[in-house]
């Protein structure tokens, strides 16, 4: 889990990891995103801007070069935000130090599209409650870091269709008493990462924990290898990494949200938005031999089994 920061030829990694509120990094759990919606129909109208029934529903794919995709090629780089910390997602490689994971492949691909070199890429080190702030300011293109598509987060920035199905889960030691994300967490430290759906749901229902909200979702796994907190509760994706990382932790109970994985970009980069789901148009084309699915083999099925394609996209107009 090495989180050195390193320089290559093709590509360069620049940490970002202040606070968003410039502050503590440790606070109590604060208003967070609400959780995603269900799932609706393929297309649907223009009232997602009022009523937001169906979040995952983006933009139609296409390929016209607006003012976003001239920045891009204008700069001859791509900057993106992303995690160097976890496992299988976005990750320093301990074989030859650079920056591993399906995020990260995902990140070529966009990148390979817009400029023709997958290694075009600038990689800025996010922490979780760093990923709409970086967007909002211009220091980063996109942001691919297992950023859970919602309608709290569309009112801040766009996204495009989805690129992974996960659910909130709790990770607790071996031997803890915690079964799930239930009542066996009273009276217990849970930790989340700030800005995260995990901090959302535990401030809709603690189930009597005492919450813990710190920057980065990676915090709250050495928090618990410390013993400071008693559960983590976050995507499953990631914490199927981080089980595999320590076999001390484990997934306990069930999945208990639906939610979907987006590329985040500024709420005006419609055409950078139109151009990323024509990429992953072409990523998920292939079935079995598709590169969403080489991806997935490679880096998640030894410790997210049983997923048998990507999510299908949604489109909406206007």
């Amino acid at each position: 889990m090495a989180a050195a920061c390193a320089v290559t030829a093709a590509a360069v990694l620049v940490p970002l990891a202040r606070d968003a509120a410039g502050g503590s990094a440790v606070r109590e759990a604060a208003a967070a995103p609400a959780a995603p919606g269900a799932p609706g129909a393929p297309v649907v109208p223009q009232a997602l801007a009022d009523t937001c029934p169906d979040p995952e529903a983006s933009l139609r794919p296409g390929g016209v070069d607006g003012e976003a995709i001239a920045r891009i090629r204008k700069a001859g780089k791509l900057v993106a935000g992303v995690d160097q910390n976890s496992f299988r997602w976005g990750y320093r490689n301990p074989v030859d130090g650079k920056l591993d994971g399906f995020d990260i492949a995902l990140v070529k691909a966009i990148a390979k599209d817009i400029l023709g070199n997958e290694n075009a890429v600038i990689y800025r080190a996010i922490p979780t409650n760093q990923r709409i702030p970086a967007l909002q300011e211009g220091r980063v293109d996109i942001v691919v870091r297992t950023m859970t598509i919602n309608c709290k987060r569309l009112e801040d920035v766009a996204f495009s269709t989805a690129y992974f199905e996960a659910g909130q889960q709790v990770l607790a030691p071996k031997n803890s008493a915690v079964t799930g994300f239930d009542d066996s967490l009273r009276g217990k430290r849970v930790c989340t990462a700030a800005g995260s759906t995990a901090e959302a749901e535990l401030k809709k229902d603690a189930h009597g924990a005492r919450p813990l909200t710190v920057p980065n979702q990676l915090d709250c796994l050495v928090r618990l290898q410390l013993g400071e907190v008693d559960a983590v509760v976050t995507d499953n994706a990631l914490a199927a990494g981080q089980a595999a990382q320590d076999p001390s932790v484990k997934l306990v109970g069930r999945p208990f949200t639906r939610e979907f994985y987006g590329v985040a970009m500024n709420k005006d980069a419609t055409d950078l938005v139109r151009r990323v789901n024509q990429v992953l148009e072409n990523y998920r084309a292939g079935g079995d031999n598709s590169e969403w699915m080489k991806a997935y083999v490679l880096y998640l099925r030894d410790d997210l089994p049983g997923v048998t394609a990507p999510p299908a996209p949604k489109y909406r107009d206007g």
